[in-house]
């Protein structure tokens, strides 16, 4: 419907066209008029929020997948956790199948069986049957010369070596009348109790001795509160069994998983900090630049609200400007720090963009608080005048 411009409108009209006029595109290209012409000042807020959330990103997301690599690291150094059975006794034939079937299939638990055997002149010697593939994937930190593969071939610790004088020749052992003949094929070394012993394949033992496994050493992942869970579990489904921590293991992970946790916030924090000390120099600077600018503002009937809000959604637009640009940069540094560190990639976390965004936009409102008390000192008349 066309509009006949002989019209003639009330006052009452003529506010409300003005006021359902463009004020939000106004506002806007303000805003991006005060960001074009102070370009310096604009530009080295918007550095500061970019390196602080860009820091920010790369600490998150390098915790998490942190965290995850450590304890992958810890699980080469062995178990973290000893199922024993109580008074000499053995275990449950069903322990192993009962301890995958509670913790689950990535489980990995290793059974040992111990007993003390002789040599032909006599002398003694810890024998341990257990399953050589198990024992290899959770002791990489064991130094092996080469892994048994027969049956009959055995695993001779360092010390064990050279109190019997084996020199790589086959050799007997006696367990209660009954004998078998063994060819050292590695040698082993820890620099613990492991290096006095001869590993045999656990079926083998067990033919031989009449033993079934004692002991079970399992790797369990996750935090301290869920291998205690875990415990608390294979406990409840081992009652015969003692399940105990290996304390030096769990502490240590425990240790250094919390100062890494520290030093990544503490890193994390001081950046932010110092970012927005930057970020509220720029705004002071940017408030006594345009002090004529907001001068004519108020000249022209601006309310104090309308000032104020205009320069806090400049602080805003640095932040949400500088979370965008800064996650993006985050999580690349992210990566490259996996690759360089971890030889392994870093799995980009975007869900934990919400919260760089809102930390930036808060951060960025926090430090034009002081920039907006400055504000509200602006007197036109004096601006204006010159004084």
């Amino acid at each position: 419907m066309s509009t006949n411009p002989n019209t003639v409108h009330t006052p009452q009209q003529v506010a409300e066209r003005r006021t359902k006029g463009p004020h939000t595109s106004m506002f806007v290209r303000m805003l991006i008029r005060a960001a074009v012409l102070r370009r310096g000042r604009a530009a080295s807020a918007l550095f500061a929020m970019v390196v602080a959330t860009a820091v920010t990103t790369a600490m998150m997301n390098l915790y998490v997948d942190v965290q995850a690599k450590l304890r992958t690291e810890f699980r080469n150094y062995g178990a973290n956790v000893v199922v024993v059975a109580k008074d000499g006794q053995a275990l449950p034939a069903d322990a192993l199948t009962k301890v995958e079937s509670t913790l689950g299939p990535k489980t990995l638990a290793v059974p040992f069986a111990y007993a003390v055997a002789r040599t032909k002149d006599g002398r003694s010697v810890v024998v341990v049957g257990t399953d050589f593939a198990r024992a290899r994937q959770l002791n990489h930190w064991w130094k092996v010369s080469h892994w048994p593969a027969a049956q009959n071939e055995a695993l001779v610790g360092m010390r064990a070596d050279s109190a019997l004088n084996l020199d790589r020749k086959p050799f007997e052992l006696s367990f209660q009348g009954h004998t078998i003949e063994l060819s050292p094929t590695g040698l082993l070394q820890t620099g613990a109790g492991e290096d006095s012993r001869i590993y045999i394949d656990q079926s083998v033992f067990q033919n031989w001795t009449g033993f079934a496994p004692s002991t079970l050493e399992i790797a369990v992942t996750g935090p301290t509160e869920e291998i205690e869970q875990s415990m608390k579990q294979l406990a409840a489904a081992l009652p015969t069994a003692d399940v105990r921590p290996v304390r030096q293991i769990m502490e240590g992970e425990a240790n250094v998983l919390n100062k890494t946790r520290a030093t990544l916030y503490a890193a994390a924090t001081m950046i932010v900090l110092t970012s927005a000390l930057c970020v509220l120099a720029t705004l002071i600077g940017w408030v006594f630049d345009r002090r004529r600018d907001f001068a004519i503002m108020k000249a022209l009937g601006a309310s104090e609200r309308l000032v104020n809000g205009f320069f806090a959604a400049e602080a805003a637009a640095l932040g949400v400007i500088g979370a965008v640009l800064g996650f993006a940069i985050g999580i690349g540094v992210a990566v490259w720090i996996g690759r360089v560190n971890f030889h392994a990639p870093v799995v980009p976390r975007f869900s934990v963009f919400p919260y760089v965004l809102a930390g930036s936009v808060a951060v960025a409102l926090i430090s034009a608080i002081l920039p907006i008390a400055l504000l509200r000192r602006v007197q036109p008349a004096i601006i204006l005048r010159g004084d």
